[in-house]
């Protein structure tokens, strides 16, 4: 269910607004004049101008009582801004219309929030749903658009994680790609035993739903210079496999492929937000479940290109079919760069937490690229080191690489998982995104929902996106 709220703007802040937000910053001066004693009401509440902060007034109306909403923006500020309009969609669930005079600075940027907050996903019977109708006063028209299609494009990722498994497996999700309106083709089991895609064929066994491999296809209305792939994890649901997960950790895995999600979301987004570059999307999608027909511990696996891979742990299975796509990707598709996104490893989480995403990289140029994409799209990176005295984590005695460490000599999950995928991605410029942390949200507060968040749509749209 995509963002219900709408969005649109007008040129003029209207008089008879049943419901009408307008900003003050720290010096407590609104944005319009209003006949109302502005100054003694924000005294009255000891109103400060923090962002997120609102004063509501009745206010007389043509016909009966309308409200303004005097909200806080703080010093203006990107982070100020979503703050605050988060608030704003927040305090006026369940009603239909709000017009909002738009803050000085970022116009996309307050709009994105807004309508990010404005997300929920409910099945049944809901409680209270978000205002129906946005209007912004004033402001760019091509920001708020531009704003709407990023907004959509992360609800769609969060649509498709929240999906419970009992619905969503690997060919529902590549009916939802279909869905984008670029090219999409598919791999179902028959063609991935004939192209040798052994990765996800291993982690798909065990399941009575087979695995698919999912390729979007952008392409720029000008030629490009650059040729992207995007690989997404597309886990519909883990199990853990023969190593079973715990009943607790297995609540949240119908999100593990969040990854995959993201990849879809940009695909479908790229054409309305123009950008300039082409881009390839891989999903390689598995539900990884234990079985007599699953892949058992010891077992060894041949992914796509002919290394041999040791599986000490089903539960590691992630790696498994990035491995095929990424491999895929290096062998036919010679792109420029290639960018990686999955929920892969509880570690990273420990690492840094629930608000802050890893990048891991072997190219510098593309990972400063990245965490300032991430800086100003507000899906925060940090990169972490790919650290080379911990390569011998992956040895195997009988393959070529073990998909985990076979004790705990070197610890450091999420490092060396991504040491892993890089046996695959070859020698052009690479990144892997990390988003076992961020890709879900425990809170429901400011622009996320509680279960999945979408990151990593905004990040990669705004790096592709640049010119």
């Amino acid at each position: 269910m995509p963002i219900e709220t709408t969005a649109s703007v007008i040129a003029e802040v209207p008089g008879d607004a049943e419901l009408l937000a307008v900003p003050y910053a720290s010096d407590l001066a609104p944005a319009v004049e209003l006949h109302l004693p502005v100054p003694d009401l924000l005294a009255h509440y000891e109103a400060k101008g923090e962002a997120g902060e609102i004063v509501e007034v009745p206010v007389a109306r043509a016909g009966g009582v309308g409200r303004v909403l005097l909200y806080g923006v703080g010093d203006g500020s990107p982070r100020a801004l979503r703050r605050a309009a988060a608030a704003l969609t927040r305090k006026v669930k369940g009603r239909d219309t709000l017009t909002v005079v738009t803050p000085e600075g970022d116009v996309a940027v307050f709009a994105e929030a807004a309508l990010l907050a404005a997300y929920s996903f409910k099945i049944g019977a809901a409680g209270k749903k978000p205002v129906r109708a946005l209007v912004f006063a004033g402001a760019d028209e091509a920001a708020v658009r531009r704003a709407a299609g990023v907004a959509g494009a992360v609800a769609l990722a969060r649509d498709l994680a929240n999906t419970p498994s009992s619905v969503k497996d690997p060919s529902w999700l590549a009916e939802r790609a279909a869905e984008t309106g670029v090219p999409v083709e598919v791999w179902d089991e028959e063609r991935l035993r004939a192209d040798g895609f052994g990765g996800i064929l291993a982690v798909g066994k065990g399941s009575a739903r087979p695995p698919r491999l999912i390729k979007l296809s952008y392409t720029p209305a000008e030629p490009a210079e650059r040729h992207v792939v995007l690989v997404g994890k597309g886990i519909t649901f883990d199990s853990g496999g023969l190593s079973l997960k715990p009943n607790e950790n297995m609540k949240t895995q119908k999100t593990d492929m969040a990854g995959g999600a993201v990849v879809i979301a940009v695909l479908g987004a790229l054409a309305a937000l123009k950008a300039p570059v082409r881009v390839t999307g891989l999903v390689a999608a598995a539900e990884n479940m234990p079985s007599g027909t699953a892949q058992r511990p010891s077992d060894v696996i041949t992914p796509y290109g002919g290394r041999t891979v040791e599986v000490l742990n089903t539960d590691a299975e992630g790696r498994l079919v990035l491995a095929d796509a990424l491999a895929y990707a290096d062998a036919v598709l010679d792109p420029d760069a290639v960018v990686d996104v999955a929920t892969l490893t509880g570690a990273i989480t420990v690492a840094l937490g629930r608000h802050v995403g890893a990048v891991y990289s072997t190219d510098d140029v593309l990972a400063k690229e990245l965490v300032e994409a991430g800086q100003a799209a507000d899906d925060r990176l940090w990169r972490m080191p790919l650290i080379e005295d911990y390569a011998p984590a992956l040895e195997s005695s009988i393959a070529d690489l073990a998909n985990v460490e076979a004790g705990s000599r070197f610890g450091a999950g999420s490092i060396t998982a991504a040491l892993f995928l890089r046996e695959f991605a070859g020698r052009r410029p690479w990144a892997h995104l990390d988003i076992a942390g961020v890709g879900r949200s425990t809170v429901d507060e400011g622009t996320l929902s509680k279960g999945a968040t979408g990151f990593g749509v905004r990040v990669l749209l705004e790096w592709l996106t640049r010119g």
